[in-house]
C-alpha cells in the first residue's frame, strides 16, 4: 500500500515502495531456524555467580536500570515485574542507588543509562533522585532514556523528570480503541484520543517522546494501521518505534489464535509501515524510526556492545558473559544488605556465538559492517559466518555497498528478516524470563 505521504511540517515527499518480496515459507522457515539457535544458547544452563567483572580500559559501557513494578500487568508481557506495592517499590529504589555505588566502587563509568520495565515511572519522586544519583556517580553519563505507560503522562508527578530524562518511550501499542479493548489496555490507560492527549500535553517535557506501536495484531487491517501511523506522526514526536507482537511458550494459549495476525498479514503490515514512515522519518533500526540519523535507539544493545544492568531481574553483557540478577525482590534486597550487587547466575558463550549475535544486530540495525568483525573479533566476516551471509544475499536480504566494501547495504528484504530475528530472540529472552519466574513464591508480590 502506497500513496503520497504529508510530512509533519506540511511538506510533500516522494512515496517510498518497499521492495519486500520474501515468501511466507520463508519466514516460517526463518523463524525455525532462529528458535533452533535461540534454545541452544539462551537455555538455562547457568552457573552461579555473585560478583561481577571489574571494566577494561579502553571499552564503552552502557548503564541498564530495571524497575519491576506495574500497576496492572498486561496479559501478552512476560517481563520481569510484579504489583505495585508502594513500601516494596520505595525500598526497592533504594536498593538500586546502593547497586549503582557498588558499580561505582568497581570502577565503571557509563555513556549512557536505559531505565526500563516494568512501568519505570511508578514514583516518579524515587525515580528522579535515582536518576540525579546516577549522574552524580557516572558523570560521563550524556543522555537517560526511560520507559513509561500512557496513564503517568496525564500525572503533575511526571513534571519532576523533566531535565533528567533526554527520551521518553511511552507503551501506546495502538490508537485503535477495538485493539485496545482486545489487549484490555483500554480499562487501564485509556482510548486512543485519551492517550493522544496525554502524550501531547507531556512533549514539552522531554527533548525526544517515541511513541510505541505494535502490529501483527489479528483484525488490525490497513485502516487501523494506516491511522495509527496518521495519530502518531500527528503528534510530530522525534521517534516511533512498531514493534512486532511477540510470541512465547508463556504468552501462546493467550496470544496465538486470539490476538496474532498470521506471517502473511505480518508481511503486509510492515510492508504499509515501511512505506508510511519513510520519507517522513529516517529507519534508525528494522522497527525504530527517527528524525533525525543520530537519534538515540530503543534498543541500547544496538550503540553498546556491552551494559551493566542493575535491579531484580535485570540481565548484563561483559566479557562475552551475560550476568542475570536475582529475579526475587526478597532475594535481591537481601545482596544488596549484605554488601553485594544483585547478579545470581551467568553464562559465557564462546567466539562464534557471540559473532553470531553481533551478525544479528548488525541486520537489525541496517549496519553490517566488515569492518567491525575485523576489528572485533580479528575475522574476515563472509568466511567466519560463511552459512548466514551465503543465506541472506540468497533472500536478497544484503547485498555489498558499491561506495565502501567494508560495507554491507540491509536491503528492506533484509530488514523484515532482522525484524524477525530479532523478534525471536527477545521472544527466547522473555522465555528465559518466565522459567526465572517459576521459583518466585509469589510471581504477583515478589
Amino acid at each position: 500500500m502506497s500513496s503520497i505521504i504529508t510530512s509533519p511540517n506540511n511538506g510533500i515527499v516522494t512515496p517510498y515502495q518497499a521492495d519486500i518480496t520474501v515468501p511466507a515459507w520463508t519466514i516460517g522457515a526463518m523463524e525455525r531456524v532462529m528458535g533452533f539457535y535461540v534454545e541452544r544458547n539462551l537455555r538455562l544452563d547457568t552457573k552461579a555467580a555473585d560478583m561481577m567483572p571489574a571494566p577494561q580500559p579502553g571499552k564503552k559501557y552502557m548503564l541498564y536500570a530495571h524497575v519491576p513494578f506495574c500497576h496492572t500487568l498486561c496479559s501478552f508481557c512476560t517481563f520481569h515485574r510484579f504489583l505495585f506495592k508502594e513500601n516494596k517499590a520505595r525500598e526497592y529504589f533504594i536498593n538500586l542507588r546502593k547497586e549503582m555505588n557498588m558499580a561505582k566502587d568497581l570502577g565503571y563509568d557509563f555513556e549512557s543509562m536505559y531505565i526500563g520495565g516494568g512501568t519505570t515511572t511508578v514514583l516518579e519522586d524515587e525515580l528522579a533522585r535515582t536518576i540525579e544519583h546516577a549522574k552524580n556517580l557516572f558523570p560521563s553519563i550524556k543522555e537517560v532514556s526511560c520507559e513509561s505507560d500512557p496513564q503517568h503522562l496525564g500525572d503533575d508527578a511526571i513534571k519532576q523528570l523533566k531535565g533528567l530524562v533526554d527520551r521518553m518511550s511511552v507503551g501506546v501499542q495502538s490508537f485503535d480503541d477495538k485493539i485496545l479493548t482486545m489487549t484490555d489496555r483500554i480499562e487501564k490507560f485509556g482510548t486512543g484520543q485519551e492517550t493522544f492527549d496525554k502524550i501531547a500535553s507531556a512533549k514539552e517535557l522531554f527533548p525526544i517522546i517515541n511513541v510505541d506501536l505494535i502490529f501483527g495484531f489479528r483484525g488490525q487491517t490497513d485502516e487501523v494501521i494506516a491511522n495509527d501511523l496518521a495519530m502518531a506522526a500527528k503528534l510530530d514526536p522525534r521517534q516511533i518505534t512498531t514493534y512486532p507482537l511477540m510470541i512465547t511458550h508463556q504468552t501462546r494459549k493467550s496470544v496465538k489464535g486470539k490476538l496474532a495476525a498470521s506471517h502473511h498479514d505480518m508481511v503486509g503490515q510492515y510492508r504499509q509501515i515501511l512505506n508510511s514512515l519513510n520519507g517522513q522519518y529516517t529507519q534508525l533500526s528494522a522497527w525504530a524510526f527517527g528524525q533525525s540519523n543520530n537519534e538515540g535507539f530503543d534498543e541500547y544493545v544496538i550503540d553498546y556492545d556491552e551494559y551493566l544492568g542493575v535491579g531484580s531481574g535485570s540481565f548484563s553483557f561483559l566479557d562475552d558473559t551475560l550476568y542475570v540478577n536475582s529475579f526475587s525482590l526478597k532475594e535481591y534486597a537481601g545482596k544488596i544488605a549484605s554488601g553485594r550487587m544483585g547478579v545470581d547466575q551467568k553464562k559465557t558463550y564462546d567466539k562464534k556465538a557471540v559473532m553470531q549475535y553481533r551478525f544479528l544486530l548488525g541486520m537489525f540495525s541496517g549496519r553490517l559492517s566488515r569492518k567491525y568483525f575485523r576489528e572485533t573479533f580479528g575475522v574476515n566476516l563472509d568466511t567466519a559466518l560463511f552459512k548466514e551471509m551465503t543465506s541472506m544475499k540468497l533472500m536478497g536480504a544484503i547485498k555489498n555497498d558499491p561506495a565502501d566494501p567494508e560495507q554491507i547495504i540491509v536491503t528492506d528484504n533484509g530488514k523484515m528478516m532482522g525484524l524477525l530475528m530479532m523478534k525471536e530472540f527477545y521472544s527466547g529472552m522473555d522465555n528465559v524470563r518466565a522459567q526465572l519466574r517459576k521459583g518466585l513464591a509469589n510471581p504477583d508480590h515478589g
